[in-house]
């Protein structure tokens, strides 16, 4: 064809960046936002927050997000849902194609993705609200932190995976080395290679908390989890702390290089999350990220799950204990631990009088001296 029109042609290629994934977990914990009911309810919350996620997805038509509720008695997907992400149908099997996808109120003037995020959140989240009775909350005031951020971890390893499979990642090297051959091939190879942190898909976490760390220091084990493995994946934790203070997410914080803000006015949310947590890895390499400088680094002990400032470590397996194990011996791997006299008084030894020197019946020198008559 170019021998015919005489003109010459480029494959031009596509240099955009990759795109961001966005995962979000909601603290839904319905005793910590009872607390914050007069400034903040959590209608309103969500509605921010949601406000919030379709400016992450304008940012870029490929921007992918997930949002995650880590409640009372367990971790649940608000989005995308396995049930949701389809086109509902009628009777026959047909695509309903009017616009209103069920409801009563057409929603052909909204951006498509923004529409399906915030009917599968607000629909998801009443359902989770709705099942939950008052049987889950007797006695359980803490927030299944853990669950959720295995949930994201899994979904961001996951959509990862899936993205470098469809834009050729997988196949870079063996491309490369085909083209390197010099066995006359066309050269199309795979334009992203996992090795470039550019060309992989960008992904970091959100957690919107509310809940005390005294509540969440029973999971203290397989949060630490979850932060090393995001600290292994360059995947940053954000923290945006409506109420109270978490020891476990400034650390997080701080291992994964995230931003932590703890709110003083809570009704501040949009605007904190607008200014402070949009931007993305490549975007805050330009700007000044808010830091913290007194994070807490405590630890919980393995015994009580209480958290300590002086406790007993095992030497092989580094677990934390409060005060002695049973027997002197690890609970986790086993080991005899031997403490010595560690919490024994001290012996106290009575201090000697110091003896005055006196010479010929004179008073020492720098006495004050009697005064005469």
């Amino acid at each position: 064809m170019n021998s015919i029109d005489a003109s010459e042609h480029y494959d031009l290629g596509i240099t955009d960046l990759a795109p961001s994934l966005l995962t979000v977990i909601i603290d839904t914990n319905p005793y910590a936002w009872a607390a914050l009911e007069d400034s903040l309810p959590l209608s309103k919350a969500v509605a921010n927050i949601l406000v919030f996620v379709n400016a992450h997805l304008a940012c870029n038509y490929a921007n992918e997000v997930a949002v995650v509720a880590s409640h009372s008695q367990k971790a649940a997907w608000l989005y995308p849902v396995q049930h949701g992400g389809q086109a509902s149908s009628d009777g026959d099997g047909d695509v309903a194609m009017n616009g209103t996808n069920g409801a009563s109120t057409p929603q052909t003037n909204k951006y498509r993705p923004f529409r399906q995020v915030e009917e599968q959140v607000t629909r998801n989240l009443a359902d989770l609200m709705a099942s939950t009775d008052s049987e889950d909350l007797r006695g359980n005031t803490s927030t299944m932190l853990a669950g959720a951020l295995t949930l994201a971890l899994s979904h961001m390893n996951r959509r990862t995976i899936a993205w470098a499979e469809e834009h050729g990642g997988s196949k870079l090297e063996d491309a490369a080395a085909e083209a390197g051959a010099g066995g006359g091939g066309s050269g199309a190879q795979g334009r992203y290679s996992a090795s470039n942190d550019d060309e992989r898909l960008q992904c970091r976490l959100l957690i919107i908390s509310v809940s005390g760390s005294s509540d969440s220091a029973h999971q203290y084990i397989p949060v630490m989890n979850s932060i090393f493995a995001c600290q292994r994946l360059n995947i940053p934790i954000d923290v945006c702390k409506l109420s109270g203070d978490a020891v476990f997410l400034q650390q997080a914080c701080d291992a994964t290089k995230g931003v932590y803000m703890s709110l003083a006015e809570p009704r501040g949310l949009l605007q904190y999350l607008m200014m402070a947590f949009l931007p993305d890895q490549r975007s805050r390499r330009h700007l000044v990220l808010p830091t913290r400088v007194d994070v807490d680094f405590r630890a919980a002990c393995f015994c009580h799950r209480r958290v300590v400032d002086v406790g007993f470590v095992c030497s092989i397996c580094l677990s934390i204990f409060c005060e002695p194990p049973p027997d002197h011996t690890c609970l986790t791997c086993g080991t005899p631990l031997d403490s010595g006299d560690f919490g024994a008084k001290p012996a106290l030894l009575p201090r000697k009088k110091k003896k005055k020197k006196r010479a010929n019946g004179t008073s020492t020198p720098g006495s004050t001296p009697t005064p005469g008559p």
